[in-house]
């Protein structure tokens, strides 16, 4: 069955989510995630995009999990997405990573710190795919417009994942969504990195999960496009973003909780 991708990003209502663990540590762990996510999704009539990247490139210690080996985890992909029917967003870091994880991926995603690499972002649109571009903790909202023009693609949606504030700290300002939204691209809110703490003074990041579900709905009182979260069944185990992540219990009342604002902010 073909996923027609523009009409679940374009067409969604109240908004699309996209949520999964960070990276893909083992076919079991995302077919769980990705069984109970759809299950949800389909109760609240919510369009839903599966993510996990394939692998982590920048990770701050080189001991940190990275991945399970290219090729495998994206036979994991393939197999989540083939068998339910969801559409998969990934992470690429390289453009000679484009063309395999294209194959599989319905949304290529660039992460934060790579946000203004020139090729990355040309390459990956010249696919015809989706490319959700994250906002990078360095950027103002505005400069995101040059970043999308670079796309020179209708298929570009911009995320917002905080600002750097200080050393290990982010804060979100709200005014980004409005502000990003001027380029016309959907604009998606990621509340679980949002919330991290860079580095944590350690070998990997934290975070503040607790808060995760309030800035979500602060977010859809602005309005966004798509809610971007990243969610494990037990998170104190997570291979990455363990500290950022909220857990898979917690997400109808994320999706619920959210839904309720966002409706009413839409009837305003």
């Amino acid at each position: 069955m073909k996923i027609d991708i523009d009409k679940l990003i374009t067409e969604s209502g109240p908004f699309f989510l996209i949520a999964g663990p960070c990276v893909v540590e083992s076919e079991k762990l995302c077919m769980q995630i990705a069984e109970n996510l759809k299950k949800l999704t389909d109760k609240y009539n919510l369009p839903y995009f599966f993510k996990a990247s394939y692998k982590k490139a920048n990770r701050l210690s080189k001991d940190s999990f990275s991945g399970i080996g290219d090729d495998k985890a994206l036979k994991v992909l393939q197999k989540v997405k083939s068998e339910f029917g969801l559409p998969i967003v990934t992470d690429i870091h390289e453009t000679k990573e484009i063309k395999a994880v294209a194959e599989v991926a319905d949304v290529l995603q660039i992460p934060a710190f790579l946000c203004r690499q020139t090729d990355l972002v040309v390459e990956a649109a010249a696919t015809g795919k989706w490319v959700n571009i994250k906002k990078g903790q360095f950027l103002a909202p505005e400069d995101m417009a040059k970043i999308a023009e670079k796309a020179d693609s209708d298929r570009v949606m911009l995320t917002e994942r905080g600002s750097s504030f200080g050393y290990r700290n982010l804060v979100v300002d709200f005014r980004s969504l409005l502000i990003m939204r001027e380029t016309d691209c959907p604009i998606v809110y990621d509340a679980t990195h949002s919330l991290q703490l860079p580095g944590g003074g350690g070998t990997v990041s934290t975070g503040q999960p607790q808060y995760v579900i309030p800035m979500a709905k602060a977010a859809a009182a602005i309005g966004f496009d798509g809610l971007f979260v990243e969610t494990h069944p037990d998170v104190k185990n997570a291979k990455s973003d363990a500290g950022a992540m909220i857990p898979l219990t917690e997400m109808e009342r994320l999706i619920t909780e959210v839904i309720l604002i966002s409706e009413a902010a839409q009837n305003a």
